[in-house]
């Protein structure tokens, strides 16, 4: 269970869902490719004109969130047959669920609570995965698995818990990655995109991880150098910000939300490109390659809108907070329980970390928490 600082959502009016992205409405026959899919998925809406930065360079400038892409899976589910976008019936059916989330986030009372208030548009992809074809992640190389750790999910894992090391650099309060800053998670979905000339400047709501990214041409820093959000270098094709980043070191994931997952390696590159649809929305893209972690390269496509109001808050998280140093002291209370239960002849199993608990303390439907269960 995560003891992050939560916050609650400013209550503010949101527009109504509804707006279809014209981009995609209506074109769902046919055999598309990844390209093709990315390439409409890009496509400004109808009569809209792309704002300039007084230096000439596209505006992409505001305050964004990826709350827009929630309903989306990441995955795609078997059912669409491989289809990159929904049919005008399945869409309906999508319309309606967001119209909900939007409506159960805006009445939501308490602390903890999901942002689905700021889902202001409904989307026809099947998933936010686009390459490969069927829409999902490749599978994982051999070598890649021979990584696998305890660290790989951290707190939401089972542990065991023998020191920092075994918690995600998210647990930690370092960082969450590129992708995994990026990916709409429960909250705390903001990105604030500032320009100067020769710059573009991302920062990410939560962990506040900030990337200067250079447009003027220079070249990348010494691969000897590996940073957690690697070196980035971008430049513009028309009306789209294109980004490359190398030098990343071997610490951080972009499997799961909020960077947790098998970790990729320090081989990786990614491409990322930003790229205006709309007075309020952008189209993010991100091409991943490291063949030493996955089978194959894939590309994940999401939208990123500016409902009215939006604001980014403080995330008030630091290493040294409550969560590790008492996850890290109730394992060695259960060190010490089992060693003195062991001495009166008792022997039992090691009691379960997250007792099928959701991130939020509730128990997870039909599931049984496996310490109320004899052994």
């Amino acid at each position: 269970m995560r003891t992050h600082l939560s916050y609650a959502l400013a209550a503010i009016a949101v527009s109504v869902l509804g707006m279809t992205s014209a981009r995609v409405a209506g074109q769902t026959s046919g055999t598309k490719t990844p390209a093709d899919v990315a390439a409409e998925l890009r496509q400004p809406v109808k009569w809209y004109v792309q704002p300039k930065m007084p230096w000439g360079e596209p505006d992409i400038s505001g305050v964004w969130t990826s709350d827009a892409a929630l309903g989306i899976p990441r995955e795609r589910d078997a059912k669409y047959n491989g289809r990159p976008f929904l049919t005008d019936a399945e869409y309906n059916e999508a319309h309606k669920a967001d119209e909900q989330r939007r409506v159960a986030g805006e009445n939501a009372i308490g602390a903890f609570r999901n942002d689905g208030a700021w889902k202001t548009k409904s989307y026809r992809q099947t998933s936010l995965v686009i390459e490969p074809e069927d829409g999902r992640t490749p599978a994982f190389t051999e070598k890649a698995l021979e990584r696998t750790a305890t660290r790989d999910r951290g707190s939401f894992g089972e542990g065991p818990f023998d020191s920092t090391l075994d918690f995600t650099l998210y647990d930690r309060c370092i960082t969450r990655g590129i992708v995994g800053s990026i990916m709409p998670v429960v909250y705390g979905n903001g990105n604030r995109i500032i320009q100067a000339p020769g710059q573009v400047i991302i920062s990410y709501e939560m962990v506040h991880d900030t990337r200067v990214i250079y447009t003027d041409g220079r070249p990348h820093i010494s691969s000897k150098i590996r940073q957690y959000l690697g070196d980035a270098r971008g430049h513009w094709e028309g009306n789209t910000l294109v980004i490359e980043t190398t030098n990343f070191t071997d610490k951080t994931s972009i499997g799961g939300g909020n960077g947790n997952g098998l970790r990729h390696s320090s081989d990786m590159k990614i491409t990322e490109r930003i790229t205006r649809t709309d007075k309020d929305e952008l189209r993010y893209e991100v091409h991943v390659d490291d063949p030493r972690t996955y089978v194959k390269p894939f590309t994940i496509s999401l939208p990123l809108t500016s409902p009215p109001g939006y604001v980014l808050l403080p995330y008030e998280c630091h290493e040294g907070n409550y969560m590790m140093q008492d996850s890290l002291s109730g394992e060695r209370a259960e060190d010490k329980a089992i060693a003195d239960d062991l001495k009166r002849g008792i022997v039992r199993r090691r009691k379960s970390i997250q007792q099928n608990l959701d991130a939020g303390a509730r128990p997870v439907p039909g599931r049984t928490n496996p310490n109320d269960t004899e052994e």
